[in-house]
């Protein structure tokens, strides 16, 4: 079978929805099936294009054995809205140009959001003549308007027209969360046309180790019990809660917050991690996928943070899960989803959001306990190695659509 993947994002880049594609994109590889992605020039989140894209509208690239077809986007990492609109839009148009240099497709993986992909979308049915496959990882624009990011009513209003126009060409839409699909059934989306494609982890990249001397060392990590967020630093993250807890932290010189990774937030957080005068939080930038293993093999605890808000009940959120998978107990503060998930698997502990006293003392309780939270790292590993790995997923997934 010959599947197109469109997605605004894919590696070089970094972060949850790039490692996501490609992993789904090689799994489909590997199950026997053509897959070429059409993609753009890699910008996020520097919003700079790497010298060896620039000045070029198209190229065609080569990543792992999957063809790849690039094209031009306007680069922003964060300013005024009307940029990313820029940002997004820009991709919108080049992007038809790839799908026609791209090879012949039965059906048409999209990624979204972005929404306005849904454009190009539109295009790529009429030029293809396949199936679409609209993959949602977030309901937008429900999501943003619950977080109070966009307020503008005709806005909300064109988003919300296109994206119940793309529901109804899509061949079948394919959910990210349970949250996402119970949402889709109750708009009246027939439940026929849902299937289902969670986050996953590669369990073989993200092995258990000791730590890099090395690395402790040039970050000056020595003594230190390591409480690690890796990931994007979004406003849904609300990652406020462990600057806060570091702030009660702060006459434990023994305990580090290492917040690896970037996103529209993280400029407003450094600034009111100064103000704190906080000595106990390290920041670092995205690393690359297999760099990023280092570090999780240096922490004493993987930290996955969500603001409380309506639609993160159905939130499971992708950093869970090599946390999991690194043998490393998660403290999951959140609800929902993601919050049964943790649970269920063992490897570590749920407290709710917003509560930056208990955060600090549920670190506290599990740095004193080394033999519990080795018990919580292996039933963590054990768990996302017989539900979570991608294989296993996407072999499923693809049956579920019987192609």
């Amino acid at each position: 079978m010959r599947i197109l993947m469109l997605t605004q994002y894919f590696p070089p880049e970094t972060g949850a929805a790039q490692v996501r594609l490609f992993e789904v994109a090689k799994a489909i590889k590997a199950q026997g099936h053509q897959i070429e992605i059409v993609t753009a020039f890699p910008n996020y989140p520097t919003g700079v294009i790497p010298p060896e894209y620039r000045g070029k509208f198209f190229m065609k690239d080569l990543l792992e054995d999957i063809p790849l077809y690039r094209t031009w986007i306007y680069p922003v990492q964060r300013g005024r809205f009307w940029k990313r609109l820029l940002n997004y839009f820009s991709f919108v148009l080049s992007a038809c140009y790839g799908i026609m240099k791209a090879g012949p497709a039965d059906y048409i993986f999209v990624e979204s959001p972005p929404i306005f992909i849904g454009f190009t979308m539109f295009f790529a049915r009429w030029v293809k003549r396949a199936g679409i496959i609209l993959n949602i990882s977030d309901l937008w624009p429900e999501s943003a308007v619950s977080l109070g990011l966009i307020k503008n009513k005709f806005l909300i209003q064109l988003t919300s027209g296109l994206e119940m126009q793309m529901y109804k060409v899509a061949w079948r839409i394919s959910a990210q969360t349970e949250g996402i699909m119970q949402t889709l059934v109750q708009r009246g989306i027939p439940a026929g046309k849902l299937v289902f494609l969670p986050n996953g982890v590669d369990p073989d990249l993200f092995t258990p180790g000791p730590p890099e001397l090395e690395l402790v060392e040039s970050l000056k990590l020595q003594n230190k019990n390591v409480v690690l967020y890796a990931g994007t630093i979004g406003y849904a993250a609300g990652l406020e809660v462990a600057l806060q807890a570091a702030e009660k932290l702060r006459a434990n010189p023994g305990v580090i917050f290492l917040i690896v990774g970037d996103g529209t937030e993280k400029p407003r957080l450094q600034s009111l991690a100064a103000e704190m005068e906080l000595p106990n939080v390290c920041w670092l930038p995205f690393q690359p996928l297999k760099e990023i293993v280092r570090y999780y093999n240096l922490a004493a605890l993987s930290l996955v943070t969500l603001r409380r808000y309506k639609l993160a009940e159905g939130v499971r959120p992708s950093k869970l899960f090599p946390g999991l998978a690194s043998a490393k107990p998660v403290v999951y503060v959140g609800e929902g989803e993601g919050a049964r998930i943790m649970a269920e698997s063992g490897g570590g502990v749920v407290i709710p959001p917003e509560d930056p006293g208990l955060l600090a003392k549920t670190i506290l309780e599990l740095i004193a306990n080394p033999q519990q939270c080795r018990e919580m790292g292996q039933k963590g590993r054990n768990y996302v190695i017989e539900n979570y790995t991608w294989r296993v997923l996407v072999a499923k997934w693809l049956e579920d659509l019987n192609i």
